[in-house]
């Protein structure tokens, strides 16, 4: 029997980060502007051999738990427009402060929106359990009836980091190599969990791709691309990133 829906684990990360406080700050695309589902493959199916891979790679990442690449993926689970600049910091080369980025800050808190409403109606759409059910192998969460309840393609982590990944590759294209490893990292990090399948965070960087041109389109999502650009270019020197994360970044750059 199916799992029956739920809250999608990023929507109430956006809900917990405030961003839903504010009423005015709406989504780029209009309500059903990218139905990113019509796009996507269907998940592999049971018995497939895609399903198979997707199992030897859950079943081989399971030995992953206590080891540092574990420990990046623990501290990717966390979201939110604080936490994913952040974590771009070694990519980028300085850590950004939201309060002094502030355009680029709004830039992202609106685009997580966007997000959300493509990842849930795109799981809606799949209805595709996650791999952790019908197991007791270790998992880098807590195991809760919510994420039990929740589907896992495509992963909206890995859409979210993908897309964040995006933007910040325009804005900064001298840096673009490394913040898109970044980005893959971050999806990538959904698997070392055990709380995707490998298939759910590729379908994720293709959401996350597919919005991302979507967005282009948008006067709105442009200007304030615009605005972002100019407000980096005008100086906003942070701190240096910690060097051991960066190390660990690093050492993760190989896919799991």
């Amino acid at each position: 029997m199916r799992a029956r829906l739920v809250v999608p684990a990023l929507t109430l990360a956006l809900a917990a980060a405030g961003a839903s406080a504010d009423p005015a700050r709406e989504p780029y695309l209009a309500a059903g502007a990218l139905d990113v589902a019509a796009a996507l493959p269907a998940p592999p199916r049971p018995g497939s051999a895609a399903q198979a891979a997707d199992a030897a790679i859950y079943a081989a990442t399971r030995d992953l738990a206590g080891s540092s690449r574990w420990h990046l993926a623990v501290a990717d689970v966390a979201s939110g427009v604080p936490r994913l600049l952040d974590d771009f910091s070694c990519a980028i080369g300085r850590r950004l402060d939201p309060a002094r980025v502030p355009a680029l800050a709004e830039l992202l808190a609106r685009l997580r929106r966007d997000v959300v409403a493509v990842v849930r109606n795109a799981k809606a759409r799949f209805a595709r359990l996650r791999p952790h059910l019908g197991n007791d192998a270790p998992i880098c969460v807590d195991r809760t009836e919510a994420l039990d309840r929740s589907f896992a393609y495509p992963s909206g982590h890995a859409t979210e980091g993908w897309t964040f990944g995006l933007v910040l590759a325009a804005l900064m294209p001298e840096r673009a190599a490394p913040i898109l490893r970044r980005g893959r990292i971050y999806g990538e990090s959904r698997i070392v969990c055990g709380v995707h399948w490998a298939s759910d965070v590729e379908a994720g960087r293709s959401t996350g791709a597919a919005l991302f041109a979507a967005l282009v389109g948008s006067p709105a999502f442009r200007a304030d691309l615009d605005r972002a650009r100019a407000e980096l270019a005008a100086g906003s020197e942070g701190a240096a990133p910690e060097a051991a994360l960066c190390a660990r970044e690093d050492q993760a750059a190989h896919p799991p």
